[in-house]
C-alpha cells in the first residue's frame, strides 16, 4: 500500500472564521486533500462564497453555518448541528478572531477590550470545549483521535503596541492549547497552536500598500513578502492528517522567518 499520510479523505474539518483570510486558506488546503469541510462565520454572503469555492476544491461535502463564537449557546448548538450533518468531526481549527487597534494602551476602551476577548479567547474556549467533549466521547467507544488547533499570533510572543487586548488573547490561546494537549493525549487527541506573522488579509488591509510599513516591517521579513492565506494550507493539512498523530502541544510559527531575524 502506498504511504499517503496527507490524504484527508473521510475526515471532517471544522474551521471557524473559515469564510475568508487564513481560515479559508486552511480550509482550501484541507478540501484539496480530500476532507469534508464545515465553515463557521458570521457573514452569510461570505459563507456562501466560501462554500462555492471549497466545493470546487473537493469531492467531499461542504457546508457553512452562521455562528457567533462569542455566544456559548450558539457554539454548542452549532457544534451539535455540524456533527449531526457530517456524522463526526476529526479536526477543529479555532481561527475566528477580531482586532481593534487602539490609539494607545491608556486610551484603550474597556468595551473594545471585552469585545476582543469575547471572540478571540472566549470563542476559542467555547469551540474547543465542545470539540473536546465530542472527541472524548468518541474515544470512549474505541474511536480515538482528533486534532484541535488554536490560531494565535506573533502578538502573543512579541510586543504589540496599542494591541495589548489582542496580544493577551493570543498568548492565552497558546497556553490553553498546551493544557488541552496534556489532558487529552490519553484519548489520542492532540492540540497545537498556529502563530501567523504578517499576512495579507482584511485584518491587515490598513498596512498593506503603506510605504512606511513596507519599508520598516515587510522589508525585514527574510521571505521578502507578505504572507498569504495559501501559506497556511500545508500546516493545516499536516495538523488534520495522521502524519501529526504524535505531534501535540506545539506552536507553529508561520512568518517567513520574521521572528528570528
Amino acid at each position: 500500500m502506498t504511504f499517503q499520510p496527507f490524504d484527508l479523505t473521510g475526515k471532517v474539518a471544522l474551521v471557524t472564521g473559515g469564510n475568508g483570510g487564513i481560515g479559508l486558506g486552511m480550509a482550501r488546503g484541507m478540501a484539496q486533500a480530500g476532507a469534508d469541510i464545515a465553515i463557521w462565520g458570521t457573514n452569510d454572503t461570505k459563507n456562501a462564497a466560501a462554500v462555492e469555492t471549497l466545493s470546487g476544491d473537493t469531492k467531499g461535502k461542504v457546508k457553512s453555518w452562521n455562528v457567533n463564537v462569542a455566544d456559548e449557546n450558539a457554539v454548542d448548538a452549532a457544534f451539535a448541528e455540524t456533527v449531526a450533518h457530517f456524522g463526526r468531526i476529526d479536526s477543529v481549527f479555532a481561527n475566528a478572531g477580531i482586532g481593534k487597534l487602539a490609539g494607545s494602551f491608556i486610551e484603550m476602551d474597556t468595551q473594545a477590550y471585552r469585545d476582543v476577548l469575547a471572540v478571540n479567547l472566549d470563542g476559542v474556549f467555547f469551540t474547543l470545549r465542545a470539540a473536546a467533549k465530542h472527541m472524548v466521547e468518541r474515544a470512549k467507544t474505541g474511536d480515538t483521535g482528533g486534532s484541535l488547533v488554536g490560531v494565535a499570533s506573533l502578538a502573543a510572543i512579541e510586543g504589540a503596541a496599542r494591541n495589548e487586548h489582542y496580544a493577551a488573547t493570543k498568548g492565552a490561546v497558546i497556553s490553553m492549547m498546551k493544557s488541552i494537549a496534556v489532558e487529552h493525549g490519553r484519548y489520542g487527541v492532540r492540540a497545537n497552536s498556529i502563530l501567523p506573522g504578517w499576512i495579507a488579509t482584511d485584518m491587515t488591509a490598513g498596512a498593506q500598500g503603506s510605504d512606511v510599513f513596507e519599508t520598516k516591517v515587510i522589508s525585514r521579513v527574510p521571505a521578502r513578502r507578505w504572507g498569504t492565506p495559501e501559506d497556511f494550507a500545508g500546516v493545516a493539512v499536516y495538523l488534520a492528517s495522521d502524519a501529526s498523530a504524535y505531534h501535540s502541544g506545539d506552536s507553529f510559527i508561520v512568518d517567513g522567518a520574521y521572528t528570528i531575524f
